[in-house]
């Protein structure tokens, strides 16, 4: 297949690589570069399709982040055929927090922030526990029924009303 007349390639003729994502990789993304074990950030889960590690900057003492292993933007990009997906991203935080010993999942938050108020663009999925421990900052940063913060209920609810 002849690579388009917009496509970059080598003096070789071969398609070059570039910045867009391939086989689920973005370069650029800091979340990708994690999933691959290039920054050296600790993974407390990793399977076929999501990983999940602590937040560089925790809203609470348990703040953990679900990220799919291939690069999925943000959650406005999502369409119905993501349910599983995000689904799957909350089971892997709900695990997280009880193998770090937090059962009382009534005092947790899983969500994700509202385009354009996401500092990454890799879909993550944010576990905060114990929610009642946040601090003002947190509680406005990852607050419900904003304009910024959306949960992964409602998020759900929005997949699945889709046509």
């Amino acid at each position: 297949m002849a690579a388009s007349e917009n496509t970059p390639t080598t003096a070789e003729g071969e398609i070059a690589k570039t910045d867009q994502t391939v086989d689920g990789y973005e370069k650029k993304c800091i979340f990708c570069k994690i999933v691959n074990r290039e920054m050296g950030t600790e993974l407390l889960h990793i399977d076929e399709d999501v990983s999940c590690f602590r937040d560089i900057h925790p809203g609470a003492p348990h703040h953990y982040l679900v990220v799919p292993n291939k690069h999925v933007g943000n959650c406005k990009s999502l369409g119905k055929e993501h349910v599983p997906l995000v689904e799957k991203m909350v089971e892997t935080g709900k695990e997280i927090l009880q193998k770090n010993n937090v059962t009382d999942l009534n005092d947790v938050r899983f969500g994700f922030h509202w385009p354009p108020f996401c500092s990454v663009t890799h879909l993550h999925l944010h576990v905060l526990a114990p929610t009642s421990l946040m601090g003002f900052l947190s509680r406005l940063v990852y607050r419900l029924n904003s304009y910024w913060f959306i949960t992964a209920d409602q998020l759900l609810q929005r997949l699945n009303s889709m046509s």
